[in-house]
């Protein structure tokens, strides 16, 4: 693949870590304004040059960066503002819709210790989730706001409380409008921990590990629904407005829809564990109603999962199936690799969905790189980076090689394709100087057209050091 040179234009610096990146165009306004919304809780927006405050709910988010257990250090959190979305009709009704990690929810976790499965023993392989009113981390809310005729937001409804069993893998980006069918879509990661403990990925009736439509137009007239974990749980008139697009879910940074024809090709990407990150695409799904999904349950059957996105966690990481590294005593510069959910493996061989493209966190190939985590995905249409049209760009937090500091994110490409083969894709050049401070590259959005790239870059991977935050443009 050709490789691509970009600069990288500053629009703003000195503002928390931004997870949520992308344009609409302000009632009574004629053009687009960039919004950026922060993890602390903070949305602002770009107009004329300037940065606005949009919304403060910095005292509605959970008290981040307080230690976890088999978390090294204090700082790190995956919680927080992670979700912001646009109504299709904001311009005309002022709607739009948050995902976030709710202040005063903390509770001890599902789980006492860190967990990793043991091929040798079934206990581990087959691990429930029990005592969840009590045994959880936080809980996450989707909320549905307007912006009134004041210049004001206020909220409207609550959509979704959901109650989570550790405190990572709750999605980010994870609320964006579908093209398609004007539905709200809700990515949402597997609950959290690593190697997804309670299997929440593939089981139907869990919420988590799951992509979701949301139909906003149908009122429910439940303003505070209950705080749930599985679809069975919630009331009549919230099942109804929920349809599930897929599950086998690690944890996603979104999902973005590329205009094909008549059609659209969704793209999403799927966290790691060891080994690799995957992205995937899709033209062609049939959605579940999630009360199909129940009478399934009572009836103990399974639903026609003809057309239903299976991405295929936690049997398989992108291509390979879901694997334990040991270091090998004998010779400590090798690893052992043990399949850890083998029987799980061969189950979802066939139903799952093959990635676009996988990069892998250790690569000797000239021209590739190590990665850490994905933490965007976005096709660009835009014409004045050419050999950039139609492509898809994708972040990784940083290079995961043996350089040393200062950190660096990564920004690279590739290209759909149509024969279900994996593709290959190419790093990026940029010619941005840093600095001697660490750059990891934490969101990637787009304007509305997807004419435009934005990247997201944090100086810390504490979320307590603040305002280490900057917001670039890609561009040639």
């Amino acid at each position: 693949m050709i490789k691509v040179k970009v600069s990288l234009r500053p629009i703003v610096s000195k503002i928390n870590l931004p997870t949520v990146l992308k344009t609409t165009i302000l009632p009574g306004d004629s053009m687009e304004s960039l919004f950026i919304a922060t993890q602390v809780g903070e949305i602002f927006y770009i107009r004329n040059r300037g940065i606005r405050t949009f919304l403060d709910i910095r005292p509605r988010i959970i008290k981040l960066g307080a230690s976890e257990p088999g978390v090294s250090g204090r700082g790190y959190d995956e919680r927080g503002l992670l979700g912001l979305a646009f109504h299709p009709q904001f311009y005309y009704n002022g709607l739009f819709y948050l995902h976030y990690s709710v202040a005063g929810t903390q509770g001890p976790g599902a789980l006492p210790k860190p967990f990793k499965p043991n091929p040798c023993d079934p206990n581990t392989l087959n691990l429930k989730w029990i005592n969840r009113e009590t045994q959880y981390d936080h809980i996450d809310t989707i909320e549905e706001w307007i912006l009134q005729a004041n210049g004001q937001p206020q909220i409207r409804r609550t959509l979704l409380n959901l109650r989570r069993p550790f405190f990572n893998h709750n999605g980010v980006n994870s609320l964006n409008f579908s093209p398609e069918t004007g539905k709200l879509v809700l990515t949402t990661g597997d609950g959290g921990a690593g190697y997804d403990p309670f299997n929440l990925s593939q089981d139907d009736m869990e919420i988590f590990g799951k992509i979701i439509e949301i139909d906003v137009a149908k009122n429910t007239f439940i303003y505070t629904p209950p705080a749930v974990t599985r679809f069975n749980e919630l009331p009549a008139p919230i099942q109804e407005t929920l349809t599930v697009i897929a599950k086998g879910v690690r944890n996603i940074p979104g999902i973005s829809f590329q205009r094909f024809g008549n059609q659209y090709i969704k793209y999403m990407g799927n966290v790691g564990q060891d080994l690799e990150e995957a992205i995937f695409s899709f033209v062609y799904y049939k959605p579940i109603p999630v009360t199909q999904l129940i009478q399934a349950s009572l009836m103990k059957s399974k639903p026609d999962q003809e057309g239903f996105i299976n991405i295929g966690w936690r049997g398989w990481e992108g291509a390979f199936p879901t694997s334990i590294i040991r270091g090998c005593s004998a010779n400590p510069t090798l690893n052992e690799k043990t399949i850890a959910y083998y029987n799980e493996a061969v189950n979802t061989s066939v139903s799952r969905l093959q990635p676009l493209t996988s990069y892998y966190h250790k690569d000797q190939r000239p021209g590739k790189f190590g990665g850490t985590a994905l933490t965007g995905v976005q096709p660009y249409m835009g014409n004045r980076i050419p050999h950039l049209t139609g492509s898809v760009v994708f972040t990784d937090l940083a290079r995961n090689e043996e350089a040393g500091p200062p950190v660096r994110g990564v920004l690279a490409y590739t290209r759909g394709r149509t024969d279900c083969k994996l593709n290959d894709f190419s790093v990026m050049e940029t010619d941005y100087n840093f600095g001697s401070g660490s750059a990891y590259y934490v969101s990637l959005g787009t304007n509305l057209d997807q004419t435009r790239l934005y990247l997201g870059v944090y100086g810390s991977m504490k979320v307590t050091d603040f305002y280490q935050g900057s917001v670039l443009e890609i561009v040639p």
